[in-house]
Order: structure tokens, then C-alpha cells, then sequence
């Protein structure tokens, strides 16, 4: 397979989606530990935006996407675990735009045989950081109270699935009046149109004016100020995105005026710290599916030459669900 060319998205340059180029390449070359995946189905993530404006550093050239499923052509000498042709899933494996990637086997599982590639690359990355955020980083109990930020989304679609099964009341947020259908059909209690209302002031409403036990914040800049007003005291603030911009320098003493709060900036990767974590918590996402207790919701698919357009429609927030690029 060595001397195989393909088509991949490379970014050259660092700026909007127009820099996202489809190019030919070299396949890459797994390594002793990888598996050369025939890519399926890639995921588009907000993380993937942040690669290609610079806001995470990658060294480029670099091709994006960190998150698909497709089926394994190649296996390095050293692995045992997966075999030529098993359809799999990965995650937090770069170079998921492209006909082709070299994936480490640590960060891959087995796909079911009634899970599709579509589902697969939907439910990794998003459908691990829902888990990983109801369960670890904050874990849910009955009784409590969620809001959940962009409910609506990749993320927030399955937060609100998980934080049900949990026992938690949930409150989304969203920007119309469709995504609130979809939130509320996810299982969230109360949805808030922030487009027309002040969701600070809905939550104090609410919750007769005792805030939430933790808010699941992904928007950054534009709601966290707003945010932490919405926690009662020691309450939890757990920001795992930015998609409105990066959150700016903050004095720890606000954490103490507002009612000794919690603070917490997490990533999935450090809550995949091995391949033990990532196959338990694959492992339990899947399952989930499997027994149809979370169901997962493709908003928008597009070819792989149409990158661009996906992120252009990711960032103007006209998306809901999973955003996916097909072969």
C-alpha cells in the first residue's frame, strides 16, 4: 500500500475555512502501533475549528479532524488487537479529513455490527466528552440541576440524554425555536430561547432563585460571566469549549464572591489517559446505543471536498446534532 496517493483537506495556513484545501497526498504509513484506517465517515468538531485558526497549536501543514470510522486496511507489526478489514471507530487520532489515516490502536474500538460508520463517527469524540463530563469531571446525581449550553448540538444533544439517565433536571439553552424541539425531545425539562430571553434571569426563575448545581458550559466568552451568576453556591462551572472565543483572564476572587464556586477547564484527552479509560468509556457510550438509551442525531453531512462549508455552517451555529464529512 506504500506509494498510494489520496485526497485530504491540509491547512497550509492558519485562518477562516477557506484555508481548508482538498489535496493529493501520500497515505500514511502505520506505524508498529497504529492501523491504517479506509476512512468512512469523519466528524466535524469545534475543535477542529480551533486547529485551524490557531487557537490550538498544530504544526503545519496539518490535516484536521480528529474523530471518524472506516475500516482497517493495515495493522503495524506490533498489533494484536484488530486484524485487516474489522470496521472500528478512533478518537484523538489527527488526520480524520482524508480518504485515509494512520491511527494509534490505543484510540480505536471495534464498531458492533449494527452500528453504522455515520454513528460511529458521531458518538467517539462528542458522545465520550457527554460521558466523561456527567460522570467524571462532574458526576450527576438524582435530584440535581443541570444547564446545559448549546443543547441543541453535537455535545449538548447527548448531555441532556445522559444527564436524564442520571436523575438530574436539565435546562438547555438554545437560539430557535426548533433547537428547543430537539432539546426538549432529548429529554431536557426546560428549554431556554436565549435569542428572545435573558437566560440568566430564566434560570433565577426557574429555580426560585436558588440556581443550578452545575452549568456544562461550551460557549465561552459570550455566556460565562453570565454563567457563573447561574450556579448557586458551590456550585460547579464546567467549561469545556469556546465556540463564542476564548474566556479572558479571570481573578479567583470572583469565584468567592459569587458563593465559593467551582471552576474547571477540562479536555477529553485527559480523561483518556490509556487504552483501560478509552475502552471503558468507548465501551459504555456504544452500549448506551446499542440498547437504544442514547440516540444519536446527524444534522448535516458533507462530502470530504465540501470541509470548508461544514465549518462555515459549524460556527454560524445553523447546525444541530453531528456534523459529518462522507467519502
Amino acid at each position: 500500500m506504500y506509494g498510494w496517493r489520496m485526497h485530504a483537506i491540509r491547512v497550509s495556513v492558519l485562518g477562516g475555512p477557506e484555508v481548508l484545501r482538498l489535496e493529493k497526498v501520500d497515505a500514511p504509513r502505520p506505524g508498529p502501533d497504529e492501523l491504517l484506517v479506509r476512512v468512512e465517515a469523519a466528524g466535524v468538531n469545534f475543535i477542529d475549528t480551533y486547529h485551524r485558526r490557531g487557537l490550538y497549536f498544530m504544526p503545519l501543514p496539518f490535516i484536521p479532524g480528529i474523530e471518524g470510522a472506516g475500516t482497517v486496511l493495515e495493522t503495524g507489526d506490533r498489533v494484536r488487537s484488530f486484524s485487516e478489514g474489522d470496521r472500528v471507530a478512533f478518537c484523538l487520532a489527527t488526520g480524520a479529513y482524508a480518504e485515509m489515516t494512520a491511527v494509534p490502536a490505543w484510540k480505536a474500538v471495534r464498531l458492533p455490527s449494527d452500528v453504522s460508520f455515520e454513528a460511529g463517527a458521531t458518538c467517539m469524540c462528542q458522545g465520550m466528552t457527554a460521558h466523561y463530563l456527567t460522570t467524571d469531571c462532574f458526576p450527576l446525581r438524582s435530584g440535581q440541576t443541570a444547564l446545559v449550553h448549546a443543547a441543541a448540538g453535537g455535545v449538548g444533544l447527548l448531555l441532556v440524554q445522559m444527564a436524564r439517565r442520571a436523575g438530574a433536571r436539565v435546562i438547555g439553552t438554545v437560539s430557535t425555536r426548533a433547537k428547543a424541539d430537539l432539546a426538549l425531545e432529548a429529554g431536557a425539562n426546560e428549554v431556554i430561547l436565549y435569542s428572545a430571553l435573558d437566560f440568566e434571569r430564566e434560570v433565577e426563575r426557574l429555580t426560585s432563585g436558588e440556581g443550578v448545581d452545575v452549568v456544562y458550559e461550551s460557549v465561552g466568552e459570550a455566556t460565562f460571566l453570565k454563567s457563573l451568576n447561574c450556579l448557586r453556591p458551590r456550585g460547579h462551572l464546567v467549561l469545556y469549549g469556546q465556540s463564542s472565543g476564548p474566556v479572558g483572564p479571570l481573578d479567583p476572587q470572583l469565584l468567592n464572591q459569587k458563593g465559593s464556586l467551582f471552576l474547571t477547564r477540562p479536555s477529553l484527552t485527559h480523561y483518556l489517559k490509556d487504552g483501560a479509560e478509552f475502552a471503558r468509556r468507548a465501551g459504555d457510550v456504544l452500549r448506551q446505543m446499542e440498547r437504544g438509551e442514547l440516540r444519536i442525531r446527524v444534522g448535516a453531512r458533507f462530502p470530504l471536498a465540501e470541509a470548508a462549508e461544514a465549518h462555515r455552517r459549524l460556527e454560524g451555529r445553523s447546525t444541530v446534532g453531528k456534523v459529518l464529512l462522507l467519502q
